[in-house]
């Protein structure tokens, strides 16, 4: 008996020491947490700090963030590639974040102090509410990739997204309806960050000085992915900006759905994402496919259309500035199934508005494609701070897009084989001085076949094409005349194709 007894008080204190031997490494780990300080993290932060595994600083377009995080994100936040939108510095000491600053020549964006700490009771409420609210926004989070976008038919069924044979795809609809932050313009800001994990390539459709555009699948449809180079990034963010931050949904402007940076073999890349049309570009199309008189003036009002809304100040609730291209020409257009056309590539653009007082002409040290670039431009007589000079390059670049659609346009049996505008007077890559002499010193213009003269529809459109080259930028014609004229001759070619089928 007295060996049991002592084997029994062995066990007892074995036990005991064990407890206390796990309850004090549970008070370790807790002590060994970090303390951080935390700011403009909503949801972390606790009286202006938080513990983690790591403390972190970032830093992107102005906004300073500090917080915390726990080990298993280490990866994914302090080893992706760093770009010059953004910083992210991560440390191991208590409050070390707090010392953190912008990088140079960069302020950091002004931030309301912190409200003092609120009665208790109400603070557990707050935090009782805002539990509430995320288990519901998990619960919807959930829902929607399993099923995302998915609209009902009019029986309450759902009904998976399809692209219709022969016709566009509807995402436009289904953004509008569904998907969208109330901008008009794609995906909520914070659903476009995680779209590159949801994208798959398929094939390289296109390349350029900019970087690669794929063919990429999402949610079952195709996508195009234009990837910038990092030498181009700030065409990319400047893109992004514009696509985030006006209303741009227009059937002739290219649908933007996201925009994304990510890490692929240890460098950044750019991404963003837009609808697909599989004709690709007009340069492209019109290599080899050529046009009745008909479809030639869908192509062009369609591009004056979508050239109109980018010129457009909207002032209302939801305001849209007012957008020049400044690199409008034939690459920078996609064709539709439907015949027309919708501008792309906006990474260059000048935004301006009226109401805000404001010209807004970016950053992007790169210039046009010296092909389509005015007159003005060539011998820098272009009033750079005046908006309107910028609108008047852009219907310069339309009169020679619509030269390139005429070519390809069957009159009387003859078309003429693609050719860039003034293919004649100077090589394949011509340079600025080359340029500037054929269309500055010898004001030279694209040459017009007579077959053109001998259509109505045509005729109408060669017309045009001399009121936008004219060499005094304020003779040209707007674009909104450009579309009326166009408008109604579409009008009366419609009302005689009617005519002829009544007769016969």
């Amino acid at each position: 008996m007295g060996r049991s007894a002592l084997l029994t008080a062995v066990l007892a204190g074995v036990f005991l020491w064990s407890s206390a031997f796990n309850a004090d490494n549970r008070d370790h780990d807790k002590e060994e947490k970090l303390l951080c300080t935390c700011e403009n993290n909503k949801g972390t932060c606790v009286n202006g700090t938080c513990r983690g595994d790591y403390c972190f600083y970032s830093w992107t377009q102005g906004r300073e963030e500090r917080g915390c995080f726990s080990k298993e994100y280490y990866n994914e936040q302090c080893k992706a590639s760093i770009s010059s939108l953004l910083i992210v510095r991560c440390c191991t000491e208590n409050e070390c974040n707090a010392l953190f600053t912008p990088p140079p020549n960069e302020e950091p964006t002004t931030t309301t102090p912190p409200p003092e700490s609120p009665h208790p009771m109400l603070w557990i409420s707050v935090l009782l509410l805002l539990t509430t609210l995320s288990v519901c926004g998990f619960v919807l989070v959930l829902r929607f990739r399993r099923a995302p976008c998915k609209p009902k038919d009019p029986e309450g069924h759902s009904a998976m997204i399809k692209v219709p044979s022969g016709e566009d795809p509807t995402y436009g609809d289904i953004f509008d309806e569904f998907c969208t932050s109330g901008s008009g313009t794609g995906l909520p800001y914070l659903v476009q960050r995680t779209m590159a994990r949801q994208i798959c390539l398929a094939e390289c459709v296109g390349k350029g000085r900019y970087g690669e555009v794929w063919r990429g699948t999402w949610m079952g449809e195709s996508v195009a992915v234009k990837i910038f180079s990092s030498r181009d990034e700030q065409s990319w963010f400047r893109e992004t900006e514009i696509y985030n931050t006006v209303q741009l949904r227009h059937e002739n402007i290219l649908g933007f759905i996201a925009s994304d940076m990510t890490s692929k073999n240890s460098s950044t890349q750019l991404w963003l994402i837009t609808h697909f049309h599989e004709l690709g570009s007009l340069y492209d199309f019109l290599q080899y496919s050529c046009l009745e008189p008909e479809g030639c003036l869908r192509m062009c009002l369609s591009i004056a259309c979508g050239l109109v809304h980018l010129h457009t100040e909207i002032v209302s609730a939801q305001e849209k500035p007012a957008i020049a291209h400044r690199d409008l020409k034939s690459r920078n257009i996609l064709v539709k199934r439907n015949g027309q056309c919708c501008i792309a590539d906006l990474g260059l653009a000048v935004i301006h508005s009226q109401s805000h007082d404001y010209l807004d002409v970016g950053n992007n040290p790169r210039v046009g494609t010296k092909r389509y670039m005015a007159p003005e431009v060539l011998d820098e007589t272009i009033r750079v701070d005046v908006f309107e000079s910028y609108k008047q390059t852009d219907i310069w670049a339309l009169g020679l897009v619509f030269w390139e659609i005429t070519r390809r346009t069957t009159v009387n049996g003859i078309v003429e084989e693609y050719r860039p505008p003034f293919f004649d007077l100077v090589p394949s890559d011509p340079s600025f001085e080359e340029m500037k002499k054929v269309v500055c010193v010898d004001q030279q213009r694209p040459s017009l076949h007579n077959r053109l003269h001998s259509h109505p529809i045509l005729s109408t459109i060669v017309k045009i094409m001399k009121e936008c080259w004219y060499q005094n930028p304020t003779a040209r014609l707007t674009a909104l005349r450009v579309k009326k004229t166009l408008s109604k001759l579409d009008g009366e070619s419609d009302f005689s194709i009617d005519k002829l089928k009544r007769d016969i």
